[in-house]
């Protein structure tokens, strides 16, 4: 686990696309959004594997978001039913759940409908917004927190320190300085 932290932490302090560490956290929101144990989630789990983006920021979004996505239960829920019960799409989904395996999807639930369809549209908002903000982290905050007294009592801490350690064989594995 923290071997995937620590890359995590390198690939976001290196020369790592930008692209592709917003991408891979879009990817994990959106996932976050959507509840587990149904087809849908692994389908899109397995889409999200195909294009170029961070797995290890995914997997990181994936896992923040999902710690957090229980605050957003009922609005998430209120937009899968506003959506489900729209008249005029009440054939269509009546269609889809006589599809042999699109009730696995479980798509007619009110969270799955709204985490899909809100993850749908904040995907390109928080694709910009991370991509925007990669920059700033690694051209001012970065260097400022690594100045700070807070950071160095902070990285003096065990369980800290076996991170930093991490982080600095994944850096020098990868060819960079940490």
């Amino acid at each position: 686990m923290l071997k995937a932290i620590a890359k995590t932490i390198v690939a976001l302090n290196t020369n790592v696309r930008k692209e592709q560490l917003a991408s891979g956290f879009s990817w994990g929101i959106l996932l976050a959004l959507i509840p587990t144990g149904n087809l849908l989630w692994v389908f899109i789990f397995f889409i999200s594997l195909f294009p170029k983006n961070n797995y290890g920021f995914q997997l990181l979004a994936l896992g923040v978001g999902k710690l957090l996505v229980g605050l957003l239960s009922a609005p998430l829920d209120a937009v899968g039913y506003g959506l489900l019960t729209i008249p005029a799409l009440g054939n269509f989904f009546t269609y889809l759940y006589n599809l042999p395996l699109a009730p696995l999807t479980r798509f007619n639930n009110s969270l799955v409908m709204g985490g899909l369809v809100s993850g749908i549209l904040l995907w390109v908002p928080l694709f910009l917004a991370v991509r925007a903000l990669i920059p700033l982290y690694r051209n001012r905050w970065a260097p400022r927190m690594r100045e700070s007294k807070a950071y160095k009592a902070f990285i003096k801490l065990p369980l800290i320190s076996a991170l930093a350690k991490a982080v600095s064989a994944a850096a020098s594995f990868a060819g960079v300085a940490p």
